[in-house]
């Protein structure tokens, strides 16, 4: 995250944090009290909040923000905004209610209606697997579309549906902070593109 905060200083960045261990804690009460589809969503867009704030105290050089034009001006100040996306999600209420959507799509969907340039999802390994004939992984796919990386179980299954044509995504090593600084600089990375439609 400190990595990652250093970079907003030169670049324009909106972090969008997952629920982590507070969606965690949904996950284990929806199965527990069988919650309706509803309130299982508001519980872990809630989570995403808490994790945000998390985030936010943990990081230097970092802000929670709740809206947009809080986050242009964080990042133009050269801090890293994150957002805490409740307050935006009740009043937008983009997506379905179900853990079908996860904060893949949430940020798909967010980079469209911030007309955001580049969006990059931020995970724990290096990339697209390329198979081989055997299903063993050969190395990276350079590319793939959304709708493919969703067998993959790498994304939640309506990211393909959330992820705009005009929005350029990149799926790298969130572990690896040197990568999306790459990304930034150069326009590509060691990671896999992902093509909308």
């Amino acid at each position: 995250m400190a990595a990652w905060a250093g970079l907003a200083v030169e670049h324009r960045l909106l972090f969008l944090p997952g629920g982590g261990p507070f969606a965690d804690t949904v996950r284990a009460a929806d199965d527990r009290f069988d919650l309706s589809d509803n309130t299982a969503h508001w519980m872990a867009i809630l989570a995403m909040d808490q994790f945000a704030y998390l985030l936010s105290d943990l990081t230097p050089n970092a802000v929670p923000v709740h809206d947009l034009s809080t986050a242009a001006a964080v990042s133009a100040g050269g801090k890293l905004a994150i957002l805490a996306p409740s307050a935006l999600l009740l009043q937008e209420d983009p997506l379905p209610h179900s853990w079908q959507v996860t904060s893949d799509s949430l940020a798909a969907w967010l980079a469209q209606y911030a007309n955001a340039p580049l969006l990059v999802l931020l995970k724990s390994l290096v990339g697209v697997p390329q198979l081989d004939e055997r299903g063993g992984s050969n190395g990276l796919q350079r590319s793939t579309s959304a709708q493919q990386l969703t067998h993959f179980d790498i994304v939640d299954p309506y990211f393909g549906q959330a992820l705009s044509p005009p929005t350029r995504c990149w799926l790298i090593d969130g572990r690896q902070p040197d990568r999306l600084a790459e990304l930034l600089r150069c326009g590509t990375t060691i990671g896999t593109e992902i093509v909308a439609g």
